[in-house]
């Protein structure tokens, strides 16, 4: 049996769940593992067949989305040529973690392709969700990476079709100490703004986790440059975490039983999502990393609350049941018949 895995190369936490799915993957068949986007920053134990320029988005400094840098840096020819460059007749069929080009050359090749994502798990059954309309949002969940199966990973389990999440071995073996700093991960923020906004508690430390090139040392904020290596460590011994409502980082926190604070960013229907689940289960949320939200953080601060959770490591248990998931649907289906047309591509014109 041979397999295509497909990972979205935006921000780490695709990248992070792809380290732990691959190797046990490679127990049951042969994989290639491909990756679209341009922003993420691991060192990766495996060999990555397929780059692609993708359809990613950018994180602008002011807590959100950067459309504009979004709409230069993706182009919809390009796209379409990139899905036609992907052969996939070598395969038995795809995984894609919210990665579009897999998917939609999936659609036009009629190929079976199962999605295993956070995305994935949105609009299924129990999953908590924002009762503000935003169709923007909306569209892109179902379209951005649609897939013919779907298994969703979430922060609990609403329905059988989602599982808890999957967290990373290198976490998993993390001995947690509580050396009394707050950790900072806010990717969309701005340095300068994380750090007039923390200065203002100069009772507390920060260790923040940025795109900066070297090592910054200002009074009780201590930056650190993106990796791997230095943000587990020092995730290991904070004593909590601040961060955006993304799945990697949020999940890894709750299973070290750090307490957790979340500012979901702007313009990302997913982190809407993402919070509101958090926030029925008790993790304090702030609409924004702004001055007239210090009380709410200082508040939290203030609390020592964590959220006790269970998450066994499931890696293998999930990548059996899309195995499974993958063996029978080929069965039912001799000749696969995706359910969108590709043609929504073509007609697309930007």
């Amino acid at each position: 049996m041979k397999i295509l895995y497909a990972v979205q190369g935006t921000g780490n936490g695709h990248i992070t769940r792809a380290m732990a799915i691959v190797p046990v993957l490679k127990k049951y068949a042969s994989v290639d593992v491909l990756i679209s986007g341009f922003s993420y920053n691991l060192d990766l134990p495996f060999k990555v067949k397929y780059e692609f320029k993708g359809m990613s988005f950018c994180f602008g400094k002011k807590g959100g989305i950067d459309y504009l840098q979004t709409f230069k840096k993706n182009k919809l020819n390009r796209f379409r040529k990139e899905i036609k460059q992907l052969d996939l007749k070598e395969y038995d069929f795809v995984i894609s973690d919210f990665e579009p080009i897999s998917c939609w050359a999936a659609i036009k090749q009629k190929k079976l392709c199962i999605g295993l994502s956070n995305q994935a798990s949105i609009f299924t059954e129990n999953v908590p969700l924002p009762k503000s309309f935003d169709v923007a949002g909306k569209f892109v969940l179902k379209y951005y990476a649609p897939c013919s199966i779907n298994f969703g990973i979430h922060f609990q389990q609403y329905n059988p079709q989602i599982f808890t999440p999957i967290v990373s071995e290198d976490v998993r073996k993390l001995k947690t100490v509580n050396d009394g700093f707050y950790l900072v991960y806010l990717p969309a923020y701005d340095p300068e703004k994380i750090k007039s906004i923390f200065k203002q508690f100069e009772k507390e430390k920060f260790v923040v986790f940025s795109d900066v090139k070297e090592k910054i040392q200002k009074k009780n904020i201590t930056i650190y440059p993106l990796g791997r290596a230095e943000f587990i460590k020092q995730l290991s011994s904070c004593y909590g975490v601040i961060t955006a409502a993304g799945f990697s980082t949020t999940s890894e926190a709750l299973y070290l039983k750090k307490k957790l604070l979340v500012i979901p960013q702007k313009n990302q229907f997913e982190q809407k999502c993402n919070a509101l689940a958090l926030k029925k289960m008790g993790i304090t949320i702030v609409k924004k990393l702004k001055n007239k939200f210090i009380p709410e953080i200082e508040s939290w601060m203030n609390e020592p609350k964590t959220i006790n959770v269970n998450y066994e490591d499931n890696a293998e248990l999930i990548v059996q049941n899309i195995i499974k998931a993958g063996i029978n649907e080929r069965k039912v289906k001799s000749s696969y018949v995706p359910p969108l047309d590709y043609s929504i591509i073509n007609s697309a014109k930007i």
